[in-house]
């Protein structure tokens, strides 16, 4: 993995299994949209259990690279490997085949159904009633009880439609219904935005007991201060580049800022130049 322009090589974050590659790793990865270079070659590796926070400007590039690995984009060049082995995905669904998911910033929930539909959404369970096949609605909000209990999520009502919920409850939903599906990986785009300072603090430990039971995770933020309680490291794009790295404990708020608004990574590049 080629090391971010400007950053001292850096040992693995150790894991409680020892993985002997990255959950995964993206190498020179290049998107261009028309004339717009979107990713000019960018590396990225994610280890098992590892929170890596995703930084940056507007059009620096973090959903293009985000939506590569999760299969919405197919990259121009560049290569995409999961616990070591080469990977393409050509749509969303040879991704998910990956165990890859992605909980975008629009949640993508159905308001008029119920808490417990919506974790199943599109893998309902069935039972088969006088030849017909029916919803099994039981055995769904049983399971859907079950799944949102070990991830110490809490909805007193299970058959309240979405709608009905708080910001920050439809957020634990979505992000529930994604570690439904047994994920490697789990990319979240703003999971914090425009939630109350209770329900910030839900999406938080959520994030980190996920992570503790071994799920690797991006978080797209811009609000600085989370990645300081989840993240074991930050990775900076800029204008489709990964200007910098930085373990969390080698960083603060001063530094992510400077990094992003471009002012450190002009200063980095020039440096790499010889300019």
């Amino acid at each position: 993995m080629q090391q971010p322009e400007g950053v001292a090589p850096a040992a693995p974050i150790p894991t409680a299994t020892s993985a002997a590659a990255p959950r995964i790793e993206v190498t020179g990865i290049k998107k261009r949209f028309g004339s717009i270079e979107a990713l000019r070659g960018v590396d990225l590796a994610v280890w098992p259990g590892e929170v890596v926070g995703l930084v940056g400007d507007n059009a620096a590039g973090k959903s293009t690279l985000t939506k590569i690995i999760s299969g919405a984009y197919v990259p121009d060049a560049g290569q995409i490997a999961v616990d070591g082995v080469p990977v393409t995905f050509a749509d969303p669904a040879d991704a998910r085949d990956a165990r890859i998911e992605m909980v975008y910033q629009d949640l993508s929930l159905c308001d008029t159904i119920d808490v417990a539909g919506n974790l199943f959404l599109g893998r309902e369970p069935t039972r088969r009633v006088l030849g017909w096949r029916l919803l099994d609605k039981r055995r769904m909000a049983a399971e859907a009880k079950q799944h949102l209990d070990a991830l110490d999520i809490h909805i007193p009502n299970l058959g309240a439609l979405v709608a009905q919920l708080s910001g920050g409850q439809r957020q634990t939903i979505a992000i529930g219904r994604a570690a439904a599906f047994d994920p490697k990986l789990l990319i979240m785009d703003e999971p914090t935005s425009a939630l109350a300072v209770a329900e910030v603090d839900a999406v938080l430990r959520l994030i980190k007991r996920l992570a503790a039971g071994g799920v690797s995770i991006i978080l797209i933020t811009h609000r600085l201060q989370d990645l300081f309680r989840v993240c074991d490291r930050i990775a900076v794009m800029y204008e489709g580049l990964k200007v910098a790295e930085r373990r969390i404990d080698e960083t603060d708020l001063e530094d992510l800022v400077g990094l992003i608004v471009g002012e450190k990574a002009r200063k980095l590049r020039g440096a790499t130049d010889g300019g």
